[in-house]
């Protein structure tokens, strides 16, 4: 996978645009007009702050199905992803929670999205909705079937989820990209909201090769530094959010905050990383 063909850069920073809760969901509040006005207010937020990359969540879903979602939620997604890229220019992924990855998929292809998040794509883990295997068989057969090149960032042992087996991390990530050929890996802490170690970080990118590692969770403008040692990109949203509080929208401030820690930290390390220019938002 090539980082800087898809993002312009070689350390995407990859901002998450949490949703409202959408169709069939225990919450969903009837009134889709106002997941894509939150959506759209995020993604300009992220956009204008200068990141690198948008991911869309279903995050107010919980508590989520483990496999296949609604067909009313992947319809809600597919709009709502249409109204962002109309609205900013930066590559945009998926992730249909808890890991449906087909559908994530399916959405990519028909709206020409670059890239989907798989929680488990190789091996069992338990988690708060059971057991979750993962089927890299299907969705690798499936991308081809569909004659698209969206490429797939796959966690390792995913959080909020504990393997069923006890592999460990280099093994782990071993599998994920040589035996479910993911093309990048992400690496988290427990929860949202808690970062990978950095001895953990090292361990993945060793494993990896040539492969993408990117921190999936806990980055905030303290420690982004810290951690870009040994990661190739960030995906971040708890650290964005105003107040710091994830059930609260995407201040844009803190995005600017964000960003700037990581090219600051960059730019002292005297390495020749890409820093891409303001992304415009369509007006």
């Amino acid at each position: 996978m090539d980082l800087y063909q898809l993002f312009k850069t070689r350390t995407p920073i990859i901002g998450v645009v949490h949703l409202l809760p959408l169709p069939t969901s225990p919450r969903w509040g009837g009134n889709l007009k106002a997941v894509i006005n939150r959506a759209e207010q995020e993604a300009a937020a992220l956009a204008s702050g200068g990141v690198d990359g948008i991911i869309v969540e279903n995050f107010f879903d919980a508590p989520f199905t483990k496999n296949q979602v609604d067909p009313a939620v992947v319809s809600a997604m597919t709009v709502v992803v249409q109204r962002i890229q109309n609205l900013v220019t930066l590559p945009i992924g998926l992730n249909v929670l808890r890991n449906d990855a087909k559908s994530a998929m399916a959405i990519a292809s028909c709206v020409q999205a670059q890239f989907i998040r798989v929680n488990v794509l190789t091996g069992v883990m338990a988690t708060d909705q059971g057991l979750i295997e993962g089927d890299a068989h299907q969705l690798l057969r499936y991308r081809r079937e569909l004659g698209c090149d969206v490429k797939i960032l796959a966690d390792v042992l995913v959080k909020h989820a504990r393997p069923l087996s006890s592999p460990n991390l280099t093994v782990a990530v071993k599998d994920t990209i040589e035996r479910g050929l993911a093309d990048a890996v992400i690496l988290s802490g427990w929860a949202t909201g808690s970062p990978p170690s950095l001895e953990d970080l090292e361990l993945a990118c060793g494993a990896a090769n040539e492969t993408p590692v990117f921190i999936g969770s806990g980055a905030n403008w303290e420690n982004i530094a810290t951690l870009m040692q040994a990661a190739n990109g960030v995906i971040v949203s708890s650290s964005l959010k105003r107040h710091g509080r994830i059930e609260q929208p995407i201040d844009p401030i803190r995005v600017s905050q964000f960003v700037e820690a990581a090219h600051r930290n960059w730019n002292s390390l005297g390495e020749s990383k890409s820093i891409s220019p303001p992304v415009k938002i369509h007006s």
